[in-house]
């Protein structure tokens, strides 16, 4: 059931994701969520790409080890090369029956390599650890592993917890080091910001002049977020926009090709395929690209590769149009319903003082029910909001209560008078808006299916630029990476 540019196996579900690189080829392992009870034990299975459009070869790579296992569980981890061409897979080993001195099941880092281009992978029981001094047995995860050329080591880093201090805090990446891939001695920890619950799926890369800290937390938000130091040793300085995407878009990780680099995360499904769902753990990959600015901070947008497969123009609003309401509303609509797959390009230009304006999706014929995506300059965010949202409670049951918009799902941005882009694409019940290239807002459409796009402002004006929208040409698909392609050959 994949949708071109995103990625689900066929009554499955992605979670968190491991991307390799290597002679062109995006080898992506992921954690393979049935849902189905009783559980049959956690695998990885992978899927690979070379154009980040088309996914191809799924399969399993690391199974389950059983239920006696350590690994009954195999959670997330890293890949590495060495110089022999071996490649050594680190991941997390949980089995819910087995437990640590905490009372929880306990997590412990194991190790596998591959001779065969990755077809394989051989265990290597021997070389597994759990939580070192200080740390708490139960949370001892995502291993990455990386060559640190400067002190000639392999450095991991793992989501770890405190074993003792305030419970919301105790969060940090502890680190062992290697010469040999196989043993590995406690070191001083990487990061102890003493903030979070967890840092969960770390990783670090050196980008240009700059060293970038990447993880996912659960407490103050459920996020993915980076950081940016001129070394390894730190410090770990904090951006004015820190987040990759918003809550639907999580545990991203990354790989690059070339002087590109790019995120492989997930955005979450919710119970019972409705907007008013809990959020699930696991869902779709999706991929986005990282944009390096001139001071080391990150701009984020989908690859120029999956915007290019819309290609057939379709119904907009004329260029030039003037949306004015200085003390209300106004609205334009597409005359037809938007195709169910799509990419909307809107471009503004907002006057100052302007208190909102934006798009509608799969809006009714008089634009007021359907999804909105809202730009507010004078909050500085752009956030997802939809009508009629639930109706609740005893009072004011027409909003929910007092919610404004879509809880959760909001991105802080700058927002000056002048032009301003919002980059739509609409497949199925996905949704991925960037703002000015910049700015990542991920979701589910559940609730409404079908209706027309359209743009407004409240209390202010804003000239429409450009109201373009593209959808999918109905040609075949390109079949050029089988599955052969998921083996490195050399």
């Amino acid at each position: 059931m994949s949708q071109r540019g995103f990625y689900q196996p066929e009554g499955a579900w992605v979670g968190d994701v491991i991307p390799w690189q290597e002679e062109g080829v995006f080898h992506l392992f992921y954690l393979y969520e049935s849902r189905r009870t009783p559980k049959e034990g956690m695998p990885w299975h992978r899927v690979a790409t070379d154009d980040l459009t088309e996914f191809r070869g799924e399969q399993v790579a690391l199974a389950s080890g059983g239920h006696e296992a350590s690994d009954f569980n195999v959670y997330t981890g890293s890949i590495v090369r060495a110089e022999d061409g071996t490649h050594h897979v680190f991941y997390t080993g949980q089995n819910p029956d087995v437990r640590g001195q905490d009372g929880r099941p306990l997590q412990l880092v194991m190790h596998a390599t591959s001779t065969d281009g990755m077809r394989s992978w051989q265990r290597h029981p021997g070389d597994t650890f759990g939580a070192t001094a200080g740390y708490e047995t139960g949370d001892w995860r995502d291993p990455f592993v990386f060559w640190d050329e400067q002190a000639s080591v392999w450095r991991m880093l793992i989501t770890a917890r405190h074993a003792t201090g305030p419970s919301r805090r105790r969060g940090v990446i502890a680190q062992c080091t290697s010469h040999d891939l196989s043993t590995w001695e406690p070191a001083e920890p990487f990061w102890n910001p003493r903030r979070y619950l967890a840092h969960e799926c770390p990783e670090v890369f050196q980008w240009g002049d700059w060293w970038y800290l990447v993880y996912s937390e659960f407490s103050h938000a459920f996020t993915t977020r980076y950081r940016m130091a001129r070394s390894l040793d730190g410090p770990w300085l904090v951006p004015e926009h820190d987040t990759i995407d918003g809550r639907a878009y999580y545990a991203a990780k990354s790989a690059a090709r070339g002087d590109r680099r790019f995120f492989f995360g997930w955005i979450a499904s919710r119970e019972g395929g409705a907007d008013d769902g809990a959020w699930q753990w696991a869902g779709t990959m999706s991929v986005l690209e990282a944009e390096q600015r001139r001071d080391g901070t990150l701009a984020f947008h989908p690859p120029t590769e999956l915007r290019e497969t819309f290609s057939e123009p379709g119904h907009g609003i004329p260029t030039g149009t003037v949306l004015a309401a200085p003390e209300g509303y106004v609205d334009a609509l597409t005359a037809v319903d938007a195709p169910s797959a799509f990419r909307l390009r809107a471009r503004f230009d907002i006057d100052d003082a302007t208190t909102e304006c934006g798009v509608l999706l799969r809006a009714g014929v008089d634009g007021d029910e359907g999804y909105v995506l809202r730009l507010e300059p004078s909050r500085g965010r752009l956030v997802f909001d939809r009508w009629p949202r639930r109706a609740t409670g005893t009072e004011q049951w027409q909003i929910s209560g007092d919610v404004p918009f879509a809880i959760e799902l909001e991105r802080p941005c700058r927002l000056p008078a002048g032009e301003h882009v919002l980059d739509v694409i609409v497949d199925g019940d996905l949704c991925v808006a960037t703002l000015d290239d910049a700015t990542v807002l991920s979701t589910r459409l559940y609730d409404h299916r079908t209706g027309r796009l359209g743009a407004f402002v409240g209390e202010g004006t804003a000239t429409l630029l450009e109201f373009s929208v593209l959808s999918r040409a109905e040609t075949e698909r390109d079949e050029h990476l089988d599955a052969d392609a998921l083996a490195v050959t050399r």
